[in-house]
């Protein structure tokens, strides 16, 4: 695969195109590294805290959610500001393949992958395709747009059970649960609007339900060359697809097979010389054999710093914004300290316990928002 080369130059003036913990978090660290930083703020937003914590502090126009996602107001911005990087944080902006592409052009590091991995990544199919190239583990399921008659015979096949998905995107969003044949219609036409107002992409696919599952993640960072994994976490306790308990380590893996999880995240990530940080996410079947092929599964990866983070770097003694902004700034992993012999065993276990937003639907169900 053909990639945007990576800039040799470390960043100087940082724009943290994000708000809230996330825009704190990064900003803290940078200040730490000696970066000048430049915050923006969208209309509603003038009074948030991420503002006090940069150098300078642009406003945007508009309120909401649509002012942090207007790419070219952002790049305007910094490069007025005379920042050469952004870094934008989780959610918004951070895995717009397009996005990054337009930093690239502008003479802007992108802290994050490059354009073609969040491409890559972005779609899940791909995603899937790369995993069965290599002879990752998957789930049976089908790796492209799926029609409602595709999905309707999929679930046949599998015999009563199946999970519909996004193709773009994450977070939950997009995605449905189906145990009776009665639900596909409702499942499909709610997943492919939920995944068209997310993303701008209604496209789905569809895969095999495992129905007692455990959802372990690991975390990787990568410099174009070497990829290490530095650890996993577990996200079991969900709830609407909604993580409420991450936990590192994870406490329900043997050794063995949490080497197997790592060497898979590792073998695709080297096999796109995988550049930043990213976590390859895996359910395990807690009813297969954990020596077994049946194990473990693929299901997705996140070409980005996750909302998760923190709890590896509790366990580790890592701060892994330090780590991305050192890779975007063209160190390589030895160069900041890191080889296979130096990554830092786990200390001890960290949690993060999550506080979701719901409101009511039409019919009086409870949906994240």
């Amino acid at each position: 695969m053909t990639q945007t080369l990576a800039p040799n130059r470390p960043i100087t003036r940082l724009l943290v195109a994000n708000r809230g913990e996330i825009a704190i978090r990064v900003l803290r660290t940078a200040a730490d590294l000696g970066i000048a930083t430049v915050a923006v703020f969208s209309e509603d937003d003038a009074t948030s805290l991420h503002i006090k914590q940069a150098d300078w502090a642009v406003p945007l126009k508009g309120v909401g959610a649509g002012a942090y996602l207007d790419g070219a107001a952002i790049i305007s911005v910094a490069r007025a500001e005379g920042c050469d990087g952004i870094h934008p944080g989780y959610g918004f902006l951070s895995e717009n393949a397009s996005f990054a592409a337009a930093c690239a052009e502008a003479g802007l590091v992108f802290v994050g992958p490059s354009q073609e991995m969040l491409a890559l990544f972005g779609d899940k199919g791909a995603a899937r395709d790369l995993a069965h190239r290599l002879g990752v583990p998957l789930l049976a399921g089908l790796n492209h747009s799926v029609s409602l008659g595709e999905a309707k015979r999929f679930f046949a096949d599998q015999g009563g059970a199946m999970m519909i998905k996004a193709l773009a995107g994450g977070g939950g969003r997009g995605m449905r649960v189906v145990t009776e044949a009665d639900q596909i219609d409702a499942a499909y036409e709610r997943c492919a609007s939920e995944a068209k107002a997310a993303f701008g992409d209604g496209g789905l696919y569809v895969e095999r339900l495992i129905r007692r599952a455990r959802h372990v993640e690991i975390q990787i960072i990568g410099d174009g060359e070497v990829v290490l994994a530095l650890g996993e976490r577990e996200c079991t306790l969900q709830r609407q697809h909604q993580k409420l308990i991450e936990v590192a380590p994870s406490p329900s893996l043997t050794p063995p097979l949490r080497q197997r999880l790592i060497d898979a995240a590792l073998m695709m990530a080297k096999a796109c010389a995988y550049r930043s940080l990213g976590t390859f996410e895996f359910l395990v079947d807690t009813q297969a054999d954990p020596d077994g092929p049946d194990a473990f599964a693929f299901i997705e990866a996140n070409p980005r710093l996750q909302v998760e983070h923190t709890v590896t770097e509790a366990v580790t003694g890592l701060d892994l914004v330090a780590l991305q902004l050192g890779v975007a700034g063209g160190q390589s992993l030895e160069g900041l300290g890191l080889t296979p012999e130096t990554v830092p065993a786990p200390r001890g276990y960290a949690l993060q316990l999550r506080v979701n937003m719901e409101t009511m639907d039409a019919q009086g169900h409870a949906r994240p928002s």
